[in-house]
């Protein structure tokens, strides 16, 4: 089955229209027949894209490290729930249960999170499509961080190509699906990081 993985927040963050765009984005990725992977948590945005998904008849599969699990965080109701030794261990299955990643709004977790799979794009660990949910316009600094970065020639300007953005759900899984990701070097794999 498709699936897609969702980086976004243990919060709900201050403004309602992140927790609204959770909820329609869970929506939309069953519309178009894609299954959710996320970090398994019952709290904040990913608890409601994950309740969106099932609400909507839709497979989830949470990937939570043990600790976090232990503390009562973890969603108790997906499809199925792979609880793992690490962080490392967690963005790993993730990746490798995902056919395409989006991050919605977050924090420290889901930037990291997010930029690891940049990364490992621009590495040509994967060739799958990354995608931004620009709600509010939230990600507009850190996508104008990027822009600098590349003026400052420390990322090639082709590889701003590695990452889609949208402010809508079915705008952006249908450029997920369309988009032609830029020729990188495949310098090493995963197995050997």
């Amino acid at each position: 089955m498709r699936r897609i993985c969702v980086f976004c927040g243990a919060n709900q963050g201050l403004n309602p229209v992140y927790a609204e765009h959770a909820r329609t984005l869970g929506t939309r990725l069953v519309e178009a027949g894609y299954g959710l992977v996320y970090g398994g948590g019952s709290v904040g945005l990913m608890g409601v894209i994950a309740d969106s998904v099932l609400a909507a008849g839709g497979e989830v599969i949470g990937v939570i490290p043990e600790e976090l699990a232990t503390k009562e965080v973890m969603h108790t109701g997906v499809t199925q729930m792979h609880v793992v030794q690490s962080m490392h261990a967690r963005k790993a299955l993730m990746a490798e249960l995902s056919t395409a990643f989006i991050a919605m709004p977050g924090g420290y977790g889901t930037f990291e999170e997010l930029f690891e799979v940049i990364t490992w794009a621009q590495l040509g660990i994967h060739r799958k499509t990354i995608g931004l949910l620009n709600v509010a316009g939230f990600f507009d600094p850190l996508l104008q961080f990027v822009d600098h970065a590349i003026a400052e020639s420390f990322i090639k300007p082709i590889h701003r190509e590695l990452i889609v953005v949208e402010a809508e759900a079915r705008a952006l899984i249908t450029r997920l699906e369309t988009h032609q990701l830029p020729q990188v070097r495949k310098w090493i794999k995963l197995s050997e990081s």
